[in-house]
């Protein structure tokens, strides 16, 4: 298949709230030939990380908007003004190459519709980009909802956050305490001609100055070392692990915590996690295996503790809840597009339900590190000021470190352009039960 209409076409669904861009290859994707596999995934994820500004290109040069049912034609549009404004492909390949996909999708009237508009945007997209400066929703390339949120929420960080959720993300890596230290298999990096230099906060990370393909990094199959970004990989530290200790990893999918804790700490008594669904346990199985290590799976909702819950307390508990994902953004560019404001609302009550059905499961004593990969206070910090106000024995221990930013409760890392990803953290000690637990 032409690397472009599989980019369309996985873009249109995109468009269309029937797919994302996340995880593995969409279909649309995967049904390329290897060796266009790379361009199609990366004019799929450009237009999506570019469509807020490339959409705005759009609108000024088409005469009336697309139909419903010609979302693959304003995908393919996407794509082609991608291509003209964020590649090196030449102009004249990235127009000819656009405009005769429209013949695969069964739909050649489009192919004089595309032709006009990308050389309109050949001759004019600069002066319009330039009038767009002034438009912060178009210059920053984020919905309009989500740039104003960041801007309330960070009115000094906003702009750099937009900046870094444009980027590619870096390839960081989780070096395997069972096997090594951080030291030495950045040594041995060195030795393969393969660069890369320690993370700042994490003390297991390291970042690949160029991505690479994980299974060429040495000892990669023998589970020596995994992909997890240095804002996840803060979990496992911040639990405060102990030999003996019942872990539970609420939300565990798909396990890149899970296995760094039992990594953390081998003498744990025991790591139970769980996830919604059978189907997502499977890669967490597989993360497992290929590092050797072991827990506990069940496939239930969370907060259904009587359904998966064998009554015996937990002294460890790591809710990655369910959230926006606004803080990784550079690496699921489609958040932009399937994200809606009205979802934040939705997704706080559901992380507070979780907080509220989990907190009986721990034991007097006991801690429970609440995280998400969100950026949004709605979600965090409100979120558990909320939680303590309704919850007597909860009390909120203080998490130091150069890292982030100190909220009212807890603390936020902001995504930085070659760094971490955005993520929150708040670590909660349980120190009476109360009435439900």
């Amino acid at each position: 298949m032409n690397p472009r209409l599989a980019a369309a076409r996985a873009l249109a669904a995109v468009l269309s709230g029937k797919a994302s861009l996340g995880g593995s290859l969409p279909p649309q994707l995967d049904k390329v030939e290897p060796r266009d596999r790379a361009l199609a995934q990366d004019l799929a994820f450009g237009a999506a990380r570019w469509q807020p500004r490339l959409a705005a290109l759009a609108e000024r040069l088409l005469q009336k908007p697309f139909k419903s049912a010609d979302k693959d034609v304003e995908a393919l549009l996407l794509v082609g003004l991608y291509q003209l404004f964020h590649t090196r492909i030449p102009a004249h390949a990235a127009i000819g190459e656009t405009v005769g996909c429209a013949d695969k999708l069964k739909k050649p009237w489009a192919k004089g519709l595309l032709n006009a508009v990308l050389r309109n945007a050949q001759r004019q997209g600069d002066a319009i980009f330039a009038e767009l400066e002034r438009d912060p929703a178009a210059r920053t390339a984020h919905p309009r909802w989500l740039q104003k949120a960041l801007k309330a929420a960070w009115p000094e960080h906003w702009e750099a956050v937009c900046a870094a959720n444009n980027a590619h993300p870096p390839l960081i890596l989780r070096v395997n305490r069972r096997h090594g230290n951080r030291d030495a298999y950045l040594a041995e990096l060195q030795q393969a001609g393969i660069a890369a230099e320690p993370c700042t906060f994490s003390r297991d990370g390291i970042r690949l100055i160029e991505a690479c393909d994980v299974k060429t990094l040495p000892g990669f199959a023998e589970g020596r070392v995994s992909v997890q970004d240095e804002a996840a990989q803060l979990a496992a530290d911040l639990l405060e692990l102990a030999p003996g200790q019942r872990v539970l990893d609420a939300c565990c999918a798909p396990g890149g915590k899970t296995c760094h804790v039992l990594e953390a700490e081998a003498g744990l008594a025991e790591v139970v996690a769980v996830d919604l669904e059978e189907s997502r346990l499977v890669r967490v199985r597989e993360n497992l295996d290929r590092l050797g290590l072991d827990a506990k799976l069940i496939a239930a909702d969370g907060r259904a503790t009587a359904s998966w819950w064998d009554g015996t307390p937990f002294q460890r508990i790591l809710l990655d809840a369910p959230c926006s994902a606004t803080g990784v953004i550079r690496r699921h560019p489609d958040i932009k597009l399937t994200r809606k404001e009205e979802d934040i609302t939705a997704l706080a009550q559901l992380q507070g339900e979780l907080l509220d059905a989990l907190w009986p499961t721990l034991e007097v004593g006991g801690v429970l590190l609440y995280a998400t990969c969100s950026t949004l206070p709605r979600e965090n910090s409100d979120n558990i000021a909320a939680f303590l106000a309704r919850t007597p024995g909860a009390r909120e221990l203080d998490i130091p470190g150069p890292f982030g930013l100190k909220q009212p409760h807890g603390r936020q890392l902001l995504a930085q352009e070659d760094g971490h990803d955005g993520f929150y953290y708040a670590k909660l000690i349980k120190i009476a039960a109360s009435p439900r637990g």
